[in-house]
Parts: C-alpha cells; sequence; structure tokens
C-alpha cells in the first residue's frame, strides 16, 4: 500500500494501520504492508521520518508506480497533480482510496472510467461527512430501493459557527473567531463558510443517489457570510434553527419528468426536525427512499481519528476485494436526469421587510406576492404603532412566511417590492425546509 500525503489524516492512517496490523490481518486475511508513503516537504514531520524515514519519499510519481504498490491511499487533497497520479494508480490495475472531494465532484467520472477499464476499485467513503458510514450505504445499503431526498449538514464549521451564534447569541465574526481558535477554521474559511466544501459533497452525494453524473457546478450554492444575529433571533422566534443545508432531492415536474436538484444554502430548519438538534462541529444526513422511508445519518464529520476511521474501512474492502478476486461496485449512471435549475425549485421563505408605518401597507405588499403567484402563510408586524423600529415609530417590521413557491417567483417579488414607495428595505430572506415533514406557518398562526 502507497500512501499520498501524511497530515493530519495521514499520520492517524499510517497510526492505525500499525497499530491493529494484527486485526486487520485477521479481517483481511493479508497482512497491509505500506510500502512508502510521500509527502511534499519531510522535515515537516518529524514523527514520520522518525518512525518510517526508510519509507518516505518526495516523488509521488515514482511512489504510485512502483511494482510492489497494489493499492493507493490518498489523503492530500486538490486536482492537480493528484488527479495525474490516481488516474495512472487505476489505469494500471491499482485500487484506489480517497478522501479528495474536491476532485470527485470536479472529475469523479474520469476516475471512475479508469477503474472500470482495468477493474481496480475506487473507493471515497471519506471524502464526505467524516466517520460516517454514508456512501457506501447509499451505493450498496440501498442500491435496491428508490432514494427521493438526501438533505444534511455536511460542513462541521459552519455548523459550529451557526450553533455558537444560535446558543450563545454570539455575532458571526465573534463564531467564526472562536472556531478558528479551536481548529475547525482554516486561516481561511472560504470553502466552509461560503459552501464549497458542502457543494463539492452534495455533488457527490447527489451522483451516487440519483445514478446521475452532478459536478460542483450544478449545485447551486449560497454561503453563510450574510446570516446575521438578528435572523437567528427570529428564527428562534418561530421555532426554527439555521443550519447550512446540502440538498439533494429527485423532482418530478407536472409532466411526470424527473430531474435532479442539488442546492447548498442557508436555511430554517424546524426545531421538530432531528436535523436542528445538530451542534457543534457534528455532521447529519437525512436519507428519505420510498422503501427505507427516512434514514439519519449521524456523527463526527471532520478530524483526523473520524477521517481515518473511514480511509481504513475503505481500505479493508479493496483488500478483500483484491485478496479473494472480486471487485467493488462500478459507477451507476444509467439514470443521466437533467439538472433542474435553482429558479424553478419550489420552497418556502420567511422574508423580513422594514416598511413605513401608515395604512394601506399591507395591502399592497400581499398584492405584490399575489401578482408574482407567491401565496403568504402568514405576517407578523413589529414596531410601528405597538413600538418603534430603530427609534423612528413611522417605521415597522413585517416578517411574512410563504407557502412553497419557485424561488424566481420569489426573486421577482423582492425586486417588486423594492420598487415600492412604502418598502424601505429587505432586511433578510430566508428559505424554511421542511425536509420531508409538515411545516406549519412557524408559530405564527395560519
Amino acid at each position: 500500500m502507497a500512501l499520498l500525503g501524511c497530515g493530519t489524516v495521514g499520520t492517524e492512517v499510517v497510526r492505525l494501520i500499525t497499530e491493529q496490523a494484527g486485526e486487520l490481518t485477521a479481517r483481511i486475511g493479508a497482512p497491509v504492508e505500506l510500502t512508502g508513503v510521500a509527502v511534499r516537504r519531510p522535515h515537516k514531520h518529524p514523527w514520520l521520518t522518525e518512525n518510517f524515514g526508510e519509507l518516505v519519499t518526495t516523488d509521488a510519481a515514482e511512489l504510485v508506480a512502483r511494482d510492489d504498490v497494489d493499492v493507493v491511499v490518498e489523503v492530500i487533497g486538490g486536482i492537480e497533480p493528484v488527479r495525474s497520479w490516481l488516474l495512472e494508480a487505476l489505469k494500471s490495475g491499482k485500487s484506489v482510496v480517497t478522501a479528495n472531494k474536491a476532485l470527485l465532484a470536479e472529475d469523479g467520472p474520469t476516475l471512475a472510467e479508469a477503474a472500470d477499464a482495468s477493474g481496480a476499485d475506487l473507493y471515497y467513503e471519506a471524502a464526505v461527512a467524516g466517520a460516517i458510514p454514508l456512501l457506501r450505504p447509499l451505493r450498496e445499503s440501498l442500491a435496491g430501493d428508490r432514494i427521493t431526498r438526501v438533505a444534511g449538514i455536511v460542513n462541521g464549521t459552519s455548523n459550529f459557527i451557526l450553533s455558537a451564534m444560535s446558543s450563545g447569541g454570539t455575532s458571526y465574526a465573534d463564531a467564526l473567531e472562536e472556531a478558528t481558535r479551536l481548529g475547525y477554521a482554516e486561516a481561511d474559511p472560504s470553502a466552509d463558510v461560503d459552501g464549497y466544501d458542502a457543494a463539492a459533497k452534495a455533488a457527490i452525494l447527489a451522483t451516487l443517489a440519483f445514478h446521475t453524473r452532478i459536478t460542483a457546478s450544478d449545485v447551486h450554492r449560497e454561503g453563510m457570510r450574510e446570516v446575521s444575529s438578528a435572523e437567528v433571533t427570529a428564527a428562534r422566534r418561530l421555532g426554527c434553527t439555521i443550519k447550512l443545508l446540502a440538498i439533494c432531492e429527485r423532482v418530478v415536474d407536472a409532466g411526470g419528468e424527473e430531474s435532479v436538484s442539488a442546492r447548498v444554502y442557508p436555511a430554517m430548519v424546524p426545531d421538530s426536525h432531528p436535523l436542528a438538534g445538530v451542534d457543534g462541529a457534528f455532521n447529519a444526513v437525512f436519507v428519505e427512499a420510498e422503501a427505507a422511508g427516512q434514514l439519519m445519518f449521524y456523527g463526527q464529520g471532520a478530524g483526523g481519528a473520524p477521517t481515518a476511521s473511514a480511509v481504513l474501512g475503505d481500505l479493508v474492502a479493496v483488500a478483500r476485494n483484491r485478496v479473494g478476486g472480486g471487485r467493488g461496485p462500478r459507477e451507476s449512471a444509467y439514470a443521466s436526469l437533467p439538472v433542474r435549475p435553482i429558479g424553478e425549485v419550489p420552497t418556502r421563505y420567511h422574508v423580513d421587510l422594514e416598511v413605513a408605518d401608515r395604512e394601506g401597507v399591507l395591502a399592497g405588499i400581499a398584492g405584490e406576492f399575489a401578482r408574482h403567484g407567491v401565496s403568504i402563510a402568514a405576517v407578523r408586524q413589529t414596531g410601528g404603532v405597538n413600538g418603534a423600529v430603530d427609534g423612528d415609530s413611522g417605521q415597522a417590521r413585517l416578517t411574512v412566511v410563504t407557502h412553497s413557491a419557485p424561488e424566481a417567483a420569489l426573486s421577482a417579488t423582492v425586486a417588486a417590492l423594492l420598487d415600492l414607495d412604502h418598502v424601505l428595505g429587505v432586511a433578510g430572506v430566508l428559505r424554511v425546509e421542511g425536509l420531508g415533514r409538515t411545516v406549519s406557518a412557524l408559530g405564527m398562526g395560519e
């Protein structure tokens, strides 16, 4: 076995292989022999060089090409040169275990085709949700079922921040600072808070769940930087919690045509839903299937040891196939469903408007919602005659919760509202996701 990369996850992989050598041999039927570890800067890995110095190399391409390597484990990340190394391994019949979500979301089909052509295995459980066994159930345990939705929290950093904002009343900036101090957030947190990490994972989940090739560019992505403390408070008042969600759905239109929706954005989740209670840096994914019903997978979604656990699970699987002469599951992309544009995807919305406090305002606003085909479920007013907004008794805030409506219709409604003289501004727009459960008007009355 060759290991590419030995950072936080790779170090744990080496440790577990060493400490559990006897048990791994018993489970597989043959020993796991570490033939080499490729790292870019060996001096950055004193523990590795001290204990496995003879195995360390800076030439990953040479390591992958060696005849005594039959499995390549990759935990480096990024696109190139990793893609070239893994393709070379697969083309030569060597099985690959990878945690590289970015590469899989961008060019997973190319890797899958190379594996199919040579008869090698391609496993990547660790690419989504860390230690949580999720991908194997989707492509094996539920292979005989029809999955309709996969939705959940797949980024621990964003969930830690939103949990801190909800439970502690802290601002986004303070919560991010705390996440960075504890090591949950990188110095540049863009991949996490802007939704890129979750979008890559959503692409992988949608590909497996709906037997359709979905890339990260197919996933509608919105980050969580704009989520305010006021929106978190409003959500709590309505019996909801804000989470950054990855949602993959099988959508059937009025004519019976199927398509796939894959999207990432912050949304209100009713407190009655299991995902609302997932706090801190934990991940959870809610799966809905026609026969199996509703399933939830929960656990540590990141970290060296949890992710290494998933890597070793894949390593055992491919090694067993090597010993027994079997093969793992192949890519399943027979459905080739189209991706539904976000503008056509229906959901509910929570809209906060700052308005002038005078007669006829509500009627005018309701008229714009109706004109664009967006049905109002509930309205609440704060400020105005019952209390000032920003110290100005001539202003009020209207909170509107809608029934399900397409994204394009809601966007057109908001644009039209901003043109009304008595609408002073839109303080915030958040989606409300029921995720398979009936969503009431969120404590506002029907």
